[in-house]
């Protein structure tokens, strides 16, 4: 991939580029846990979104996706956010320029192999990346977390998604054969070793596209501040949900709309059940971990509202077969990937009865991906 994107990068802008590469992630528990201060545990995947970035002698931005074959150019003085790909490097270099970095015209040509919608977070990526890039490019002298938090404010104010830290930190921090307990509250984060040589993680994609932007994602975000506001005027020090317990949750109840409840009610449980994860993870019991994966999803369809049929369907079908130990929706929600752990010698077992089973209920093939957990982004040399 590195060879090819030099490659198309020469032929396009007919000069050397410095190329970064980021990965995707998965999130192996605490699902919308990041925005309310709480805790996550992603790991870095082994597909990846590359960029290829070189100055040129213009005060402009061009920017070429292999991926969609199209192009986009703009004065630097002239960014401001835009529909689609282009947002994100948009975002990118307007943050950094407005923390006081001198940022130059460039010419950008970025590639990929992580699938667009399927909940593996690729704008995060092409964040990451790009940061990575830019921050060689121009001797920035950033840290990973820094370019992590300029990504973050990029998805909020270039593509409109309030989106918590986790996916930018999980990009750029990532460690093979490792996950990451991550405190969204004070970006402490400790590696937490997942290693089963045993199992594979295996994605199934519903092949639903899912958009999160100014809609069901933002009004989940205000739910839960509702619910916060709530609980504070009894319990003062309640600074998010991160705070709260259920039995303080149990005696503001009738103080709230129902829906708000079973809101926080997801998120509460949602945060417990990432550090008995941890806990179990630490003891090598994967079976313990997999069932709490399991109860994350139900959560998460009747709690929190976020899936859809096609995810519970494939959820279901997945507890009945050999061989896995825990399935749930991955992502925000409203489609994308259910990600399960499979033992190794079931795997196409597996992944043979969930496509059969889904095709014959949807009439719709579905993807799916054997994930296996990887570096972090860098300089590709």
């Amino acid at each position: 991939m590195v060879s090819k994107i030099r490659r198309e990068f020469h032929q396009r802008f007919e000069k050397e580029a410095l190329v970064a590469a980021a990965p995707g992630r998965v999130n192996l528990i605490g699902e919308h846990t990041d925005y309310n201060e709480g805790f996550v545990l992603p790991g870095a995947i082994d597909k990846k979104i590359y960029v290829a970035i070189a100055k040129n002698d213009r005060q402009t931005l061009n920017f070429y996706a292999t991926q969609y074959q199209q192009e986009f150019s703009c004065a630097l003085q002239d960014i401001r956010p835009v529909q689609g790909w282009p947002t994100y490097l948009l975002g990118m270099a307007y943050q950094l320029s407005q923390m006081g970095h001198a940022i130059t015209g460039m010419d950008v040509l970025i590639e990929g192999d992580i699938p667009i919608g399927a909940g593996m977070s690729s704008s995060a990526a092409i964040c990451s990346a790009f940061g990575v890039a830019m921050n060689e490019l121009f001797t920035l002298g950033l840290s990973r977390m820094s370019i992590a938090l300029t990504g973050q404010k990029t998805e909020h104010d270039f593509a409109g998604l309030q989106c918590g830290i986790m996916d930018q930190f999980a990009s750029m921090h990532g460690k093979a054969g490792h996950l990451m307990k991550l405190d969204c509250r004070s970006l402490a984060y400790e590696y937490i070793p997942f290693h089963f040589p045993d199992y594979k993680i295996v994605l199934v994609n519903t092949m639903v596209s899912h958009s999160l932007a100014g809609s069901e994602y933002n009004l989940r975000r205000e739910q839960c501040e509702e619910g916060v506001a709530v609980l504070r005027k009894i319990f003062p020090s309640t600074h998010s949900l991160r705070d709260a317990s259920l039995e303080q949750l149990a005696r503001c109840r009738e103080q709230m709309p129902e829906i708000v409840y079973r809101r926080c009610h997801f998120i509460v449980d949602e945060n417990s059940r990432l550090l008995q994860g941890c806990v179990s993870l630490a003891k090598g019991d994967l079976a313990s971990f997999g069932q709490n994966m399991f109860l994350a999803h139900d959560g998460l369809s009747k709690l929190y509202e976020v899936s859809c049929k096609e995810s519970d369907f494939l959820v279901a079908h997945a507890r009945t077969l050999k061989g896995n130990v825990g399935s749930r929706q991955m992502g925000g929600g409203f489609g994308g990937c259910t990600i399960n752990i499979v033992q190794d010698d079931f795997v196409d077992e597996f992944v043979l009865s969930m496509r059969t089973a889904y095709e014959k209920q949807f009439n719709i093939v579905p993807e799916y991906y054997v994930m296996q957990i990887e570096d972090g982004a860098k300089l590709m040399r």
